[in-house]
């Protein structure tokens, strides 16, 4: 019986993480103004937040949030520019299995930030974790995925 309870939850745990999930995006025009990587207004800093164009994970849509402000629900080859006061702490948010996954990361102005977002195995469902990146890396991962709609996110 545990073995056939074991098989099932891997069998729907594997249907979760390979179908597709979508959200809605923002037009090509927008995209590629925000993958032109310009500096942010004065007194702020820019923030990327992305999610690779990856098969694990991508029936989940999964929120983002920095400093308790929903910034939308992500999907497989997405990501969310924002603009925050610089010269700050700013906390960046997702959904993990049972809890939120923060990130914290000290700004300056005038700079760019680019947050990977990446689904982790979970027990009943696939969570989501956050990590900074190189302005090098963010930059390429980000000019090969489009931008999503900002601000609708399933829990707010």
């Amino acid at each position: 019986m545990f073995m056939k309870s074991l098989l099932y939850s891997a069998v729907i745990s594997g249907a979760l993480l390979t179908g597709c999930a979508s959200v809605p995006m923002e037009s090509i025009k927008y995209s590629n103004v925000a993958k032109s990587f310009k500096s942010p207004a004065p007194e702020m800093s820019g923030i990327y937040v992305y999610r690779k164009d990856t098969i694990v994970g991508a029936a989940l849509k999964k929120d983002v949030w920095i400093d308790n402000e929903c910034i939308g629900e992500s999907s497989k080859g997405t990501f969310f520019y924002h603009e925050v006061e610089g010269d700050k702490e700013h906390t960046i948010s997702t959904e993990a299995e049972f809890s939120p996954n923060d990130l914290v990361v000290n700004t300056e102005k005038g700079k760019l930030y680019f947050i990977e977002q990446y689904i982790k195995f979970g027990v009943f469902v696939g969570g989501a974790g956050l990590k900074q990146t190189s302005t090098e890396e963010g930059k390429k991962e980000v000019s090969k995925i489009n931008l999503a709609i900002k601000g609708k996110c399933s829990a707010s």
